[in-house]
This record gives structure tokens, C-alpha cells and sequence, in this order.
């Protein structure tokens, strides 16, 4: 198929989807027919918990194994990264076929080990999480008059000083009627064709089914042990199993086998195929979220607009006033007068560090374009919660493409402030590509050796260390360093007035001005505050975040909001003679990571009160401090670029001998 082709493809898939009215996922998974007796097998994920955030392995507990044995599914590198160890299980259903009382197995005699192991799991608050058809397990329990929602369901609970386990099972699944022409108005044609089965029109063929739904009760039901130990698995339970999920039976004893069981039932429901995770993206409170962020936006927007108008009439006045007097009345105003024109011999003077200065700046570039195209991307559907690690997928891809241009911006920087000397781009670039993420890599692995010591699924293997590794230095390295090169080509920005020699001394001041520059990240803050409850809540509460719209409207928000304030500061700074200006305009917009990470402190002590351990909290705080560090070079790249175009504008704009 030529290129043509494939493009009208996407054309009109886009446009089925912006008719559809509902979210279909993009790129997303195809719907999967299944005829009525199709075998349907669940898959297992990680346990998890908010009170450790540390997952393990479903088999690291007791728990009944497949037949075949235990087979890990394919999974990708955004799924290895987060934490997911997707494998087989031993539930297996029938399309369209209720079952009840199925026996699954009897485990051995549990163990001293085993046995304070399960303990101690119920008493962190593991969650069991199931996957059908790419759907998690569901669980639903009524609360007054509304209903609270869960994925997964807890290992057992603790009951008067008893421990007990949800040893049975009671499934739900939904499915939806396969329409071939829905399907067909969703999909498109073409090649979607040779993936999605069709019907014939004679209907002789029998109905086929989606799965839309995947629902779980957890039950603690008491079982005899002794009646089932000649049963093979999937045979019928001796006795009909009640599953009553107000109450538990069935407590964990050292040296006592526990049986498992389940029962699945199937209703038709009119949830269609690209509705489906509808039920898990429905998060409570989103009137409160949707009216707290336009809110915020409204507030930031009409503050910002003020200041800029202020800054605006401000820098015209001064330029109209100096610009109409003559040659001679200019000479008399700079001696008699202060503010930004005394400090033009000085204002483009080379900053101390000017070497690290570009390789920050440039790594906050990569870093920015890197969030922008990932949440474009997510906000388009392309990185629904439905494609699992995608998200990650798309972050360290981006990251590592936008290489080019971290390399570009620190290397023209590095010549700008050297006067055009082409010299040392190399290792400017070199820098830039190892700096951040030699960080990253630090604090990551730090923490991997602790998910490690605790034999965690979320420690990267050592076989994925090398490959992140092989992608760092032989995808990221060598496009930072074309990017340098392309820099190196380019030409350097001219400086529109001259330096003196001598540095100009600069007035003492009536307040430490570094204390007003780490002040200003309070405002980008404030545009970002609410959303950050959300995204916290998603990555610590294993909730769902999706409203990457709103994202992306609130970033662009706090980057415009970091601009501003970046260069209110810095001609502030000028104004009281002050021609450091370089750094501050750095940290005026970067300080906001300082106010984020503080945030981030506040959550762990009011919001996972909970949460157990110090392996825990440094995990925590770990991949806090990464994200505080990953904002700053990036917003301080916004604060700093805006600042150095207004310092080299408005001296463009002063005629000057």
C-alpha cells in the first residue's frame, strides 16, 4: 500500500473518531470477537498498595498457578518501567457461559514464611489486580447513596485480631452484541479489514461477543479442605458456595491449606466497545476538578494580563523618555539618573558558570519539548490509559529526539556568550546529554537498589539497565551532539551594545535579591497546584488520570506565566543597577520546582499518611525530587530564553554611541 493510501486511512479514521462522540483510543486495540463456548483466560498484574507503593509478583504469594505454569505476556517497556509484571492465571472462562462453584485448587499446607507473608500483605492493603480482554478488574461496593469504585480487590482484611483471605471469587462480565456495522463506522476499512472478523450477510454464522465490562466480588467463604482434596481444578465445588461479601470465614491458619473458588456470570450489556473504560475513567469529584482548574486558569490568566500591561506601558515610557532627548541631554540623564541605562557596558557581561548555564538551559529545552509533544500526544488519545506504558514509551522517545535540539540551544548559547568562538562545542555537548540524565540515572538507580533488597516487580532488571543504557548513549548522545554541530554551523547572536572592560559596581540593595527571585515561583505555582493534586493522586493512589486537555492548557498557561515573571524580575534587577541577571532569570521561573517539591512534601504527611516504611517514603520522595529537578531546568529555560530575548530587544532598542 503506497503512502497516499495510508494517509487517506488515517484521514478518515480520525474523522470516525471525532463523529464516534465517545473517546476511541488511539492507536488502542482492536474490539475482539469472541463466539459464544470461546475460551476467555484472565491475566494477572502486580499486587500493589498505597500504603508501601512497592509491587510484587501475584505469584509471590500463595495463590493457585496455571496448569501449564506460570508464562509472562508480552510487555513493553513503558509496562516494565511502571512496575507491571502481567502473567497467566488459573481463571478461565466460556464466552457467554455462567459457571458456579468451580473449584480452582487446594493449596499445600501454608508455610511459617508463607504464612507471615500473607499477614503481612493484608495488613499493608495489597490489592489482587485482574485483567480481562485488556480490562482490570472492577469492584464496586455501595457506600450511603452513591457507589465507590476500585481496581483490583484486597488480598484479605484483619477481623478481631483474626486474619482472613478472599479465597472466592464472584465475576461479572459484560458484553455487547458484535455489530459489523458499528465496528465498520468506528474502524474504518482497508487494513482493518485483515484484523477485525466479519459477519456474513446471510447470518449464518453464530453471534459474536465483546467483552465491555469486567466486574469482581471478592468473597471469604469457609471451605473444606478435606473435601476436595481428590478434586482436580474446574471440576464442581461438593457443596454450592454462598458469596457473601458483608462477611468472612475463612481465616488463615499456619499449616492449613486454603481453597480457592470462583464463579462467573455474563450479561449483555449496551456499553459499546469505544465506551468501555468510560467506568474507570469516571473519577469522583470532577465537578470540583473541572471548576477548580478553570477557576485557576481564569484568576492566573487575569493576573498575568496585569502585569503584562504594567511591564509594557512601564518599558515604553522609559524607552520614549530616553529615546527624545539628544545626544547631549543622554549623557547628562546617565549621570544624573539610575536604572537599566546605566548598566548597558555591563548588562551582557559573561556570568559566572556560563558553561553550566548553557548545558541547564539546554537540557531544559529537551526537557520542555519533551512534556509539550508527550501531552499533545496524550491529549489526542494517543496515550490512553486502554495501551498500557505507552506514556513512558512516549516520554523517553520524545526525549531522546529532541536531543537535536538541547544540543542546538546550549552550543549557540555557549558561542554567544564566547563572542562566536566555536571552541569547546563538543564538550558543551557532551555535558549536555549526560547532565540530566546522568541525574536521572542516579537517583534511579539509588532507588532501584532499594526495590531490589525488597524484591520488588517495580526494580528495573539489569537486562533493561543495559538497554536504557544502549539507547542513552548510542540514540541520545550522538543526536545532541548533530544538534551541537548544527549549533556550532550556526551563527551566533550578535550582542546589540559593547562590555566595558571594568565591571560596573553594583549599589547595595535594600533586599537580598536572590530572596525576591526564589519568592517569584509562587505565582507559575498557583497555576499549577490544583492539577498537581490530580496527577499525585493518580501516580500514589492508583487512580486514573486523563484529562490530558486540561494538562495541556495549564502547562502552556504556566509557561507563559514563567515568561512573565521571569522578565518582570529581571527589569526589576536592571533597574536598581543590578547587570547579574543571567542566573536570576534562571531561578525567577525555575524556583517553581522549590514550591512543588514542598507540595510534594505536604502530600506525603496529610495525603498518604499511611504510607508504611522508609523504603516507602524514600521512594517517594526520590521520584519527587526527580520531577522538582525535571521542572526547574525546564521552566527555567522558559524564564531564562524570555529574559535574555527582552535584555537583547530592549537594548536593540536605545540608540547608543
Amino acid at each position: 500500500m503506497n503512502s497516499f493510501a495510508h494517509f487517506k486511512i488515517w484521514v478518515f479514521t480520525l474523522c470516525m473518531v471525532f463523529q464516534s462522540g465517545h473517546g476511541f483510543y488511539l492507536p488502542g486495540s482492536y474490539p475482539h470477537k469472541h463466539g459464544i463456548g470461546d475460551t476467555l483466560s484472565v491475566k494477572v498484574n502486580s499486587i500493589t498498595s498505597i500504603e508501601t507503593e512497592i509491587p510484587f509478583s501475584y505469584y509471590s504469594l500463595p495463590f493457585c498457578k496455571p496448569l501449564e505454569g506460570v508464562k509472562d505476556s508480552a510487555e513493553n517497556l513503558g509496562e516494565v518501567l511502571m512496575g507491571d509484571r502481567i502473567e497467566n492465571s488459573p481463571y478461565k472462562f466460556k464466552m457467554y457461559t455462567n459457571e458456579s462453584d468451580i473449584f480452582q485448587c487446594r493449596t499445600d499446607p501454608l508455610s511459617g514464611e508463607n504464612f507471615k507473608l500473607l499477614k503481612k500483605r493484608i495488613d499493608e492493603m495489597y490489592q489482587v489486580n485482574l485483567i480481562l480482554d485488556n480490562l482490570p478488574a472492577i469492584r464496586y461496593a455501595k457506600k450511603e447513596s452513591y457507589f465507590l469504585r476500585w481496581t483490583g480487590y484486597p488480598v484479605g482484611i484483619k477481623f478481631q485480631d483474626a486474619y482472613y483471605v478472599f479465597n472466592h471469587l464472584k465475576f461479572t462480565v459484560l458484553v455487547h452484541k458484535y455489530e459489523e456495522a458499528n465496528v465498520a463506522r468506528v474502524m474504518g476499512t482497508g487494513d482493518a479489514a485483515q484484523v477485525i472478523p466479519t459477519i456474513a450477510s446471510g447470518g449464518s454464522e453464530l453471534p459474536g461477543f465483546m467483552v465491555v465490562g469486567f466486574e469482581v466480588v471478592p468473597c471469604s467463604v469457609m471451605h473444606d479442605a478435606k473435601s476436595v482434596k481428590n478434586l482436580k481444578p474446574y471440576e464442581k465445588y461438593p457443596s454450592p458456595v454462598k458469596c457473601d461479601p458483608t462477611t468472612v470465614a475463612m481465616p488463615i491458619k499456619e499449616n492449613e491449606p486454603i481453597v480457592f473458588t470462583y464463579e462467573v456470570t455474563f450479561e449483555e450489556s449496551d456499553i459499546k466497545w469505544p465506551s468501555r473504560w468510560d467506568a474507570y475513567l469516571k473519577m469522583e469529584g470532577s465537578k470540583v476538578h473541572w471548576f477548580s482548574i478553570l477557576n485557576s486558569l481564569m484568576v492566573i490568566t487575569f493576573l498575568a494580563g496585569i502585569v503584562l500591561v504594567i511591564f509594557l506601558r512601564t518599558i515604553r515610557r522609559d524607552l520614549t523618555r530616553y529615546e527624545e532627548l539628544d545626544k547631549e541631554a543622554q549623557a547628562q540623564m546617565n549621570e544624573e539618573l539610575s536604572g537599566w541605562k546605566l548598566v548597558v557596558g555591563d548588562v551582557f557581561r559573561a556570568p559566572t558558570n556560563a558553561g553550566l548555564l548553557c548545558v541547564m538551559v539546554g537540557d531544559g529545552v529537551q526537557l520542555l519539548g519533551m512534556a509539550v509533544v508527550t501531552v499533545m500526544f496524550a491529549a489526542l488519545g494517543f496515550m490512553s490509559p486502554a495501551s498500557r506504558g505507552t506514556l513512558i514509551i512516549g516520554m523517553i522517545l520524545f526525549y531522546m529526539i529532541l536531543g537535536i535540539s538541547a544540543g542546538y540551544v546550549a552550543v549557540r548559547l555557549w558561542r554567544t556568550i564566547g563572542c562566536g568562538d566555536k571552541k569547546g562545542w563538543v564538550s558543551v555537548s557532551w555535558k549536555v546529554a549526560c547532565f540530566f540524565p546522568g541525574i536521572a540515572f542516579f537517583i534511579l538507580t539509588t532507588l532501584n537498589f532499594l526495590l531490589w533488597g525488597s524484591h520488588s516487580t517495580g526494580a528495573i532488571p539489569f537486562s533493561l539497565f543495559v538497554v536504557l543504557i544502549f539507547m542513552w548513549f548510542c540514540i541520545s548522545v550522538p543526536l545532541t551532539l548533530v544538534g551541537g554541530f548544527f549549533g556550532a554551523k550556526a551563527p551566533h547572536i550578535e550582542y546589540p551594545v559593547r562590555t566595558n572592560q571594568i565591571p560596573r559596581e553594583i549599589p547595595a540593595q535594600k533586599y537580598p535579591s536572590w530572596l525576591l527571585v526564589f519568592g517569584a515561583g509562587t505565582l507559575p505555582f498557583g497555576t499549577l497546584f490544583i492539577e498537581l493534586f490530580f496527577i499525585m493522586s493518580s501516580i500514589w493512589m492508583g487512580r486514573v488520570y486523563y484529562v490530558f486537555g486540561f494538562l495541556l492548557i495549564v502547562f502552556i498557561l504556566l509557561v507563559v506565566v514563567c515568561a512573565e515573571v521571569s522578565l518582570v524580575l529581571t527589569y526589576m534587577h536592571l533597574c536598581v543597577e543590578d547587570w547579574k541577571w543571567w542566573w536570576k532569570s534562571f531561578f525567577a521561573s525555575g524556583s517553581v520546582a522549590i514550591y512543588i517539591f514542598l507540595y510534594s512534601v505536604n502530600y506525603l504527611i496529610f495525603e498518604l499518611k499511611s504510607l508504611s516504611g522508609p523504603i516507602s517514603e524514600a521512594l517517594f520522595l526520590g521520584y519527587s525530587l526527580l520531577m522538582a529537578l525535571a521542572i526547574m531546568f525546564a521552566m527555567g529555560s522558559v524564564g531564562f530564553l524570555s529574559s535574555f530575548w527582552f535584555v537583547h530587544y530592549l537594548f536593540s532598542s536605545v540608540k547608543l554611541d
